[in-house]
């Protein structure tokens, strides 16, 4: 029996200087393509790379459905219900239940309903984390990296909004982590007993998310 083709992105890297080929969380199998390169280059690298990409997939598949409950979806410690209602377009919470519109439009209206609730759980963890460390942030935005959790370029934050499918202290730490950036912009021992000192135990939440962050997805 043939096996069937196996689904792909291609993304252009105007500066990339070889290709590349990744398992994104959210958008599956993906080819970095340099300038200049060939189309027909992408669908070779799959084709050589697809025992390593189907292992890929498998393993990122049993992390989620170990992770997960049918049906529902994580918010930072919480567990909420999934409920489709015909003619709804946007997400509303109820209790422990989510609201949702029935059919393909779910997926895009819950992103934008996690963005939302990221701004506020975000904002009011970097303020108090801030406030205790004695240092200042000027903007917050809320993004969806494909490679980071957060980022803090001089006193501008951006953090992922799906780090809201985490538990609390993964957040926790994410945000410590950061609010650490503005005193010390490396990850040089300076700054790693830096976060020592503001957080205790961050090394847990740090493995957390590196042994399950391929999971954090709608």
């Amino acid at each position: 029996m043939a096996r069937s083709e196996l689904a792909y992105a291609v993304r252009r890297v105007p500066r990339g200087r070889r290709l590349k080929v990744r398992i994104d969380a959210q958008h599956g199998v993906e080819v970095l393509l340099p300038k200049g390169a060939p189309l027909r280059a992408a669908s070779s690298a799959v084709a050589e790379l697809r025992p390593w990409i189907e292992r890929e997939l498998a393993a990122r598949d049993a992390l989620r459905a170990r992770l997960r409950e049918p049906g529902v979806l994580p918010f930072l410690d919480e567990r909420l219900a999934l409920v489709p209602e015909d003619g709804r377009v946007r997400v509303h919470r109820r209790g422990s239940a989510l609201l949702v519109p029935a059919g393909e439009d779910a997926a895009a209206a819950l992103e934008r309903w996690y963005r939302r609730a990221a701004r506020a759980e975000i904002a009011r963890r970097l303020d108090a984390a801030s406030a205790a460390s004695g240092t200042a942030y000027t903007s917050l935005t809320i993004r969806n990296q494909r490679t980071r959790w957060a980022s803090c370029a001089g006193s501008a934050m951006s953090f992922n909004w799906r780090l809201l499918l985490a538990p609390s202290r993964v957040l926790d730490y994410v945000v410590w982590h950061e609010v650490c950036h503005l005193e010390v912009s490396d990850h040089s021992p300076r700054f790693w007993r830096l976060l020592e000192s503001r957080l205790p135990g961050w090394r847990e939440p740090a493995r957390w998310l590196r042994e399950n962050g391929a999971a954090l997805v709608l």
